[in-house]
C-alpha cells in the first residue's frame, strides 16, 4: 500500500530546527546596493558570503595532529587564497581557540603581561547530529538492523553535551526533535519501520517510461526531506555538524534483464504481466529512456543534495544497514550477476554522498559499532577554519575550496566544495494517496 506523504511530521521537525536556527549566528547580510545603473544596462550586486568549513589533518601514522596554527594553513577558493578570519581547534569534544590569548594581550594596557598559554580554552563541547532513516529505502527484514545500528549510535558515538535529532522519510512516522536525551533516541529507534521495495515487488510493478512505478518517487521524497533537513542545519553556526545517513541507497534501474525476462532466473516469470499491457515496448524509445537517463537523473537528485550539505558544513555518513553482501538468497529469482550490480551501485550512492560531503561510507560491513566510533574521532577532533570570500559574483554558485597546510607528512581531509543557494526551494514529491 502507498505510504502517505509526512508533511505533519516534517513540519514539525523543521519547526523545532528553524528555532534552533534563528539563535544562532547568521551569515552576514549583504551591503547595501549602490545607486542604479544607468538605463539598458545589467545590475550586478555584490554579497559578502562568510564561509566555514572543518578540517582533519593526521600525520603518517594516521593520528590527528593537534598542534597546528593559522599560519600552519592556506585556504583557497577557486585557486585565489583567502584571509582566514577565525580559527579554531576542536579536540576531543572541547575548543580551544588560539586567537585569543593574542588578541586579549592586545585589548589590556600596557605593563600588564598574561601568563604564558600555548591557547586559550572554552568548555564548548558538544557536536549536532542528525540521524536520518530512509525508511522507504530499507527493507522490512532489515528493521532490526536499522535498530541495533541506533543503538550502536548512542552507545558508542554520543557524548554527554551532543545535540541529535532523527527523522524518518515514511511510515515509521519519527520526528524527534533535538535533544541531549540519549535515550529518546533509543526509544525512537523501537519505531523504525523498513518499507522499501523488495525484489519481487520491482517485478511485480507496472513499468512506465520512467521506468518501475513509484521507484523515482519515491527518491524524490527521501532528497526532498534530507534537503530540507540540510538548509534549516545551515543557520547552526560553530558546531560539528554530521549527519547519519540510513538507507539501502538508490538505484533507477534495477533489475533490468529481469525486469524484461531476459536473464537467466527469471525468464519471463514476473514481467510478463507488464509486458502483456506493453506489446511493443522493446520497440518504443520512450520505454528505453529510463534506462538511458536512469544515472543521470539520480546524479541529479543526489547533486543539490550533496551542494546543500556543503553549503551547510554538514559532513554526510552513508550507513548501509544490510551489511556484509555476499550472494542472495536463492529464493529472492535473482541473477546473481544482476544482484551484484544492484548492491555496487546503490553502495556507490553512499560513497558519493558521503566522500563528497567530508564523510565516509558504512557498507559493506558488519562491525558498525567500530565504524561509528571512527565517526566519533572524526567529529570530536577538527579544525574550524572561517573566511570572507573575496568573489562577490553571486553568478558564481559553486565553488571548489582546498586546504593545505604547510608542514610535511600531514594529510588534510575538509570539503572540496560550496555552493551559494539557488532561487526557490525544490518541488514537493507528488501526494501519495492510501
Amino acid at each position: 500500500m502507498p505510504t502517505p506523504l509526512p508533511s505533519a511530521r516534517l513540519s514539525a521537525a523543521l519547526l523545532i530546527l528553524g528555532t534552533i536556527a534563528a539563535g544562532a549566528q547568521q551569515t552576514p547580510p549583504a551591503p547595501p546596493a549602490g545607486p542604479p545603473a544607468p538605463a539598458g544596462q545589467p545590475t550586478f550586486r555584490a554579497q559578502v558570503t562568510a564561509v566555514t568549513t572543518d578540517v582533519i589533518t593526521r600525520d603518517k601514522n594516521g593520528r590527528f595532529v593537534s598542534t597546528l596554527t593559522k599560519d600552519d594553513f592556506t585556504v583557497l577558493e577557486d585557486g585565489v587564497p583567502q584571509a582566514i578570519t577565525s580559527f579554531q581547534l576542536v579536540y576531543g569534544g572541547r575548543t580551544f581557540n588560539p586567537l585569543a590569548t593574542t588578541e586579549l594581550q592586545q585589548a589590556l594596557p600596557e605593563g600588564i603581561v598574561l601568563p604564558t598559554s600555548r591557547r586559550a580554552v572554552q568548555n564548548v563541547a558538544g557536536r549536532v547530529v542528525f540521524i536520518f532513516v530512509d525508511d522507504i529505502h530499507i527493507q522490512a527484514e532489515y528493521t532490526p538492523h536499522v535498530q541495533q545500528i541506533i543503538e550502536d549510535i548512542a552507545k558508542n558515538m554520543l557524548h554527554d553535551g551532543d545535540m541529535v535529532a532523527m527523522l524518518s522519510s515514511g511510515p515509521s512516522s519519527i520526528s524527534t526533535g533535538l535533544t541531549y536525551d540519549r535515550e529518546l533516541v533509543r526509544a525512537s529507534g523501537k519505531r523504525i519501520r523498513g518499507s522499501g521495495l523488495t525484489a519481487q515487488e520491482i517485478f511485480r510493478n507496472l513499468e512506465t517510461s520512467r521506468g518501475p512505478v513509484d521507484l523515482r518517487d519515491r527518491a524524490q521524497l527521501a532528497f526532498y526531506t534530507a534537503y530540507n533537513l540540510l538548509n534549516d542545519l545551515e543557520g547552526i553556526q560553530n558546531k560539528r555538524k554530521a549527519l547519519i545517513y540510513i538507507s539501502d541507497g538508490y538505484d533507477f534501474d534495477p533489475f533490468a534483464e529481469g525486469r524484461n525476462g531476459r536473464d537467466r532466473i527469471q525468464g519471463g516469470r514476473f514481467s510478463e504481466p507488464t509486458r502483456f499491457l506493453y506489446q511493443n515496448q522493446d520497440d518504443n524509445p520512450y520505454f528505453q529512456l529510463a534506462s538511458v537517463n536512469a544515472d543521470i537523473d539520480l546524479l541529479g537528485y543526489m547533486r543539490e543534495l550533496m551542494l546543500s550539505a556543503n553549503r551547510a558544513n554538514v559532513a554526510i555518513y552513508g550507513v548501509d544497514p544490510r551489511g556484509l553482501q555476499g550472494v542472495t538468497d536463492a529464493g529472492q529469482y535473482l541473477d546473481q550477476s544482476e544482484w551484484r550490480t544492484h548492491i555496487q551501485k546503490t553502495q556507490s550512492t553512499l560513497r558519493l554522498m558521503s566522500d563528497n560531503t567530508g564523510g565516509f561510507a558504512v557498507v559493506n560491513t558488519n562491525d558498525f559499532a567500530a565504524e561509528f566510533r571512527k565517526i566519533d574521532a572524526e567529529t570530536s577532533d577538527y579544525y574550524l577554519i572561517g573566511y570572507t570570500s573575496t568573489n562577490p559574483d553571486t553568478r558564481k554558485r559553486v565553488r571548489q575550496l582546498e586546504v593545505k597546510v604547510a608542514r610535511p607528512d600531514v594529510t588534510v581531509q575538509s570539503r572540496k566544495a560550496y555552493s551559494l543557494k539557488s532561487q526557490g526551494t525544490p518541488p514537493a514529491p507528488p501526494t501519495r494517496k492510501r
